[in-house]
């Protein structure tokens, strides 16, 4: 299913002919800075042979793995296949220069770092237009009224801008996060079997992680360090923590007995093969199934951070499942999400016949406030706001025609010293959210910078 659904960049990013794209540049980079370096017998003119011959073949290369059982010695024997072909017989061979001094995880570590980086830049942008259509649709609906809910119980009032607005800032710090687990991931490390350039010259790190956008990392071991990776696959969990976030709202606010927003349901759409007035919350849906493969690749990833001394391969079959699943899965539930927030349908009206469902309930927090202001203790107000309160809930349970609480308070000698002006302030939504223009001229500071 995410490959049919998923941009092509993104599974190109993880395809095998990306992958062996990076390790032939890496290897022929090497030969370039083992020729400036003048300490073993390549030149500079075999190092020109050898950027302008190599190339390599997936299925060749799949040939000769099932004989070595080694996936970088079978893409070696394939590029210097290829370097040496149009050679004479008895002349030199460039393709030894290849691979020089470097171990396996010189050239898969450096080119998953790449690749890495290739994929978050993939993602940055995404982030940054779902957090600014967040933003755009909360000042659109920065006076649609509706209910707050905590526990899932009707609050207090609020507005639904606030709910943009809130989804806006949390894609902004995943789109932080994600950033600097790109910092930290883009590093790369040429330097021997254990990591004490024993063979190589420090040189050729530098240089090859230079032309690659890398930084060398200091002490590598053999292996670029996986608390590195960990970053990353926590900074896709958390994103897509926060869509699953969003996503979970958009189902809880299309239920039947709510009905306050919906996510499209487009033309010819099917939402049900029994029930043909069905429109179901589907996107919402996979998108929060999808949050839990991220998720739990995260675990993986952490998992991963502990191998035996300087290097054991237990990282590298699971990696290179989890890491992939987890950058193409958010990839798509970044787009499906778009489309959602894009397209989201708001129901202003659902939104206030919800907001009077319980009869001025929600404005117990203000009434409470008034009595206090009155001269009540807090202990007495409390009891009053609640034994009328539950008098309305019991109404309302029991769905029968009854006295509002405005009604009741009015007439509870407890409360008369709150004259007819005091009670039109306390039950009116709009005192709920005099305030929230703060929240608004915060949200205006939110952008996206790489």
């Amino acid at each position: 299913m995410i490959d049919r659904y998923t941009r092509p960049q993104m599974g190109k990013i993880f395809s095998l002919q990306n992958k062996f794209a990076i390790w032939q540049e890496i290897e022929i980079l090497a030969c370039e800075a083992q020729a400036d370096l003048g300490e073993i017998g390549i030149t500079t003119k075999d190092a020109q042979w050898i950027r302008e011959h190599a190339s390599f073949d997936v299925s060749r290369i799949a040939e000769i793995e099932e004989v070595t059982n080694h996936d970088v010695i079978a893409f070696l024997t394939n590029m210097g296949e290829n370097i040496d072909a149009s050679l004479a017989p008895d002349s030199p061979r460039p393709s030894r220069w290849v691979h020089y001094g470097m171990t396996s995880s010189d050239l898969g570590d450096t080119a998953l770092c790449c690749q890495i980086t290739q994929a978050i830049d993939l993602l940055l942008p995404a982030l940054a237009k779902l957090g600014e259509t967040c933003r755009l649709r909360a000042f659109a609906e920065k006076e649609t009224l509706c209910v707050g809910r905590t526990h899932g119980i009707h609050a207090e009032p609020m507005t639904f801008g606030m709910k943009f607005g809130m989804w806006a800032w949390a894609i902004k710090r995943a789109y932080d996060r994600l950033l600097a687990a790109r910092q930290v991931v883009a590093t790369g490390a040429i330097s021997g079997a254990v990591g004490s350039y024993s063979s190589i010259d420090p040189y050729v790190e530098k240089y090859v992680c230079e032309k690659l956008g890398l930084i060398p990392d200091p002490l590598s071991t053999q292996v670029v360090a996986r608390d590195r990776h960990a970053q990353v696959a926590c900074a896709l969990a958390i994103a897509a923590a926060s869509l699953e976030q969003i996503a979970t709202e958009v189902r809880s606010l299309q239920k039947s007995d709510t009905l306050e927003a919906e996510e499209p349901f487009t033309k010819g759409q099917k939402g049900s093969s029994a029930m043909p007035h069905k429109r179901n919350p589907i996107t919402s849906e996979r998108i929060c199934g999808l949050a839990r493969i991220v998720k739990a690749n995260a675990q993986v990833a952490l998992d991963n951070v502990a191998l035996w001394h300087e290097r054991d391969i237990s990282h590298s079959g699971a990696e290179r499942v989890a890491m992939v699943d987890s950058f193409i899965a958010l990839d798509y539930m970044l787009a499906k999400m778009q489309w959602i927030v894009e397209g989201l349908v708001i129901y202003p009206a659902n939104c206030l016949a919800n907001l009077k469902r319980t009869r001025g309930l929600i404005y117990s927090s203000k009434l409470l406030l008034a009595l206090v202001d009155k001269g009540l203790s807090r202990e007495d107000a409390y009891a009053v706001v609640q034994e009328n309160a539950i008098k309305v809930w019991d109404d309302i349970q029991n769905a029968r025609e009854g006295a509002s609480l405005r009604d009741l308070i009015a007439k509870d000698e407890r409360a008369l010293a709150l004259n007819v002006s005091e009670l039109d302030a306390i039950f009116d939504p709009m005192s709920f959210i005099k305030r929230t223009d703060l929240i608004f001229e915060r949200l205006k500071t939110l952008e996206f910078k790489l």
